[in-house]
Order: C-alpha cells, then structure tokens, then sequence
C-alpha cells in the first residue's frame, strides 16, 4: 500500500474515530505520521473494534494520567456511540489497576465530556 494510501485510510479511520479532520496547527510532519501509522495502519487493523479501540485507548491514557489526549478521546467515545455506562464501567475497573486518583480523574472528565455532548445536543448540535 502506498503512502497515500494509508495516509488516506487513515484519515477516514480519523475521521470515524473523532467526528472531524485533525485540528490545524499541530505539527503536519506529526499529524501525517499519526495519520498514516496509528489510524492507517494500527486503528484499521482485524479482530478489534473500533468501539473495543476506544476503551483500550481510554484506560492507556487514563492511566497515563494524560488528561488533554484522555479528554479528546472520551470526546471520540461519545461520538462513536459507544454507551456512557460502559465508559464508567472502564473507569471504575481502572481503579483496581492504576488506583483511584487514576479511576477519579477518569470519571471527573468523562462527565465534563458528557455535559459537554448533552449542552451541544441541547443546542441542536
């Protein structure tokens, strides 16, 4: 597959993902790779969804304690349609594993996310 094969293919598992093209400017270097390798190559690849992508990627970040990237990606969880109680549920779980500041601060941004979603659906957005 070419470059910009997977540079496309990519942007439309992006797209899918979070709703949106990637924001402009970031770094394009960092966002073609990104594009290219992780929604290309590692997000399109079989035997996982991309809902089960999703919490995989929001318990890594989660207990990362990376909040900004956590908050984007809890943003995507909501888009995806995948249902706020298993996002709680993935949180709770992640106490037992990372300990509860970890579980705490993912459940705090995850309501912010979902009074964020229900203030925009509210608006009719």
């Amino acid at each position: 597959m070419s470059q910009q094969d997977r540079y496309e293919k990519g942007l439309a598992k992006f797209r899918e993902v979070f709703g949106r093209d990637p924001l402009p400017g970031q770094n394009e270097d960092f966002i073609r790779i990104t594009l290219e390798h992780l929604f290309g190559d590692i997000w399109t690849r079989p035997h996982l969804s991309v809902h089960e992508r999703e919490l995989i990627t929001l318990s890594a970040l989660a207990m990362l304690r990376a909040e900004r990237e956590l908050k984007g990606h809890l943003g995507a969880a909501v888009q995806l349609g995948i249902e706020r109680g298993k996002i709680v549920e993935t949180m709770i779980h992640l106490a037992h594993y990372g300990g509860w500041p970890v579980a705490n601060t993912g459940l705090r941004i995850a309501q912010e996310v979902f009074a964020e979603a229900d203030a925009k659906a509210a608006q009719g957005g």
